[in-house]
């Protein structure tokens, strides 16, 4: 619907870090990553804790608890209230491969960086549905945005901008924690809502929830979305990966398949971010960074002495110990840099070199 209303804050921030196959699936050769560099306050970040992090070409974006970070040609720059971001909590940053501007989303408001200023839309200013943004993205003209009042729709050309909650949408709550674009859909992670799937050419929903119903186990495998209470989004090769707080679903148009730390190589059912690139897939949790082909899993943790690098394959654990690893096992975001890989984590930002 178009926007018509003003929403308020909404007074509970929910916490941000809180977040057998029948198909055969095509596994790629699995990368693997290494030579650990760390960044925290040290190194010249604003805060050690790291929301997020968004490479852009030789740049790298970093979203902290106290501002905005640029990584380019080995040095950082910080940019805080004072230069115009909506808040010093960085949740979530895009850049539009139209224009090239940086869309940032923060716990109060979202900003556009476009040649250096900032411009700031507010749910008072603007069509945004609500201050927190937990996931911002670009799709072509684009920006959707996820926040803790529904979902929203910015037509850069037009300025216009679409709302989705629970009023006209199949939400059960106007929380919403990630969005995506694939295949000409966009994707909702919706808070106790499953999975929003929104047709933008017919105007048409359809959702996913989790058939059986149960909080705590999944009653039924394989019946569909592993739990209604999602984390995030991420599309890529025709498939639709979900991570929620109990697990994770992978939906290739027909079937669903859910995975477990018991069951897999996955570190973790606390899921706080997922992205899927190519037959890769990589997650984010409270025990350490998850990746998964469709065959073999690979899992970075760090500890006292270093890394440790675990390998599922088969049914099988193997692990081996390296110099160095992750800088915390509370993993909350990810990004690749051609070879390189960035993990925002809860104590500071890793930077790894792909050695396979």
């Amino acid at each position: 619907m178009k926007r018509t209303l003003q929403f308020s804050t909404l007074a509970l921030l929910l916490p941000l870090a809180m977040l057998s196959a029948k198909t055969p699936i095509p596994a790629e050769g699995m990368p693997e990553y290494g030579n650990w560099k760390n960044y925290t306050k040290n190194e010249g970040l604003p805060s050690d804790k790291i929301f997020c992090v968004r490479v852009d070409g030789d740049r790298t974006w970093v979203g902290t608890s106290n501002g905005l970070a640029l990584f380019e040609k080995g040095k950082w720059k910080t940019y805080s209230t004072k230069d115009g971001l909506a808040h010093s909590g960085v949740l979530s940053i895009d850049v539009s491969e139209l224009t090239g501007d940086v869309w940032i989303g923060t716990m109060g408001g979202l900003n556009r960086m476009s040649a250096g200023i900032f411009e700031t839309f507010t749910q008072f200013n603007s069509g945004l549905p609500n201050d927190v943004i937990y996931t911002v993205t670009c799709v072509g003209k684009d920006v959707w945005v996820a926040t803790g009042g529904g979902a929203g729709h910015l037509d850069t050309y037009s300025g216009e901008w679409e709302i989705f909650t629970e009023k006209n949408a199949p939400m059960h709550e106007p929380w919403t924690y990630g969005i995506c674009a694939g295949n000409d859909r966009i994707f909702i992670a919706a808070w106790g809502g499953g999975v929003i799937e929104y047709n933008p050419a017919t105007k048409q929903f359809r959702d996913y929830t989790d058939p059986d119903g149960e909080m705590e186990i999944d009653l039924f495998p394989d019946d569909g979305l592993v739990h209604d209470i999602t984390t995030g989004v991420s599309y890529a090769n025709n498939v639709l990966w979900v991570g929620t707080y109990f697990g994770l679903s992978r939906y290739d148009g027909t079937k669903w398949k859910g995975f477990f730390d018991h069951d897999s190589g996955l570190a973790s059912n606390f899921i706080n971010f997922l992205k899927a690139e190519g037959q890769v897939v990589w997650l984010c949790t409270d025990k350490g960074l998850s990746s998964f082909n469709g065959k073999e899993w690979l899992t970075y943790t760090t500890g006292e002495k270093g890394g440790t690098l675990v390998q599922w394959k088969d049914g099988k654990n193997s692990s081996r110990p390296a110099s160095t690893g992750i800088a915390h096992n509370f993993v909350i975001g990810v990004d690749f840099q051609g070879d390189d890989i960035w993990v925002a984590t809860s104590h500071g930002l890793s930077h790894g070199t792909r050695i396979k």
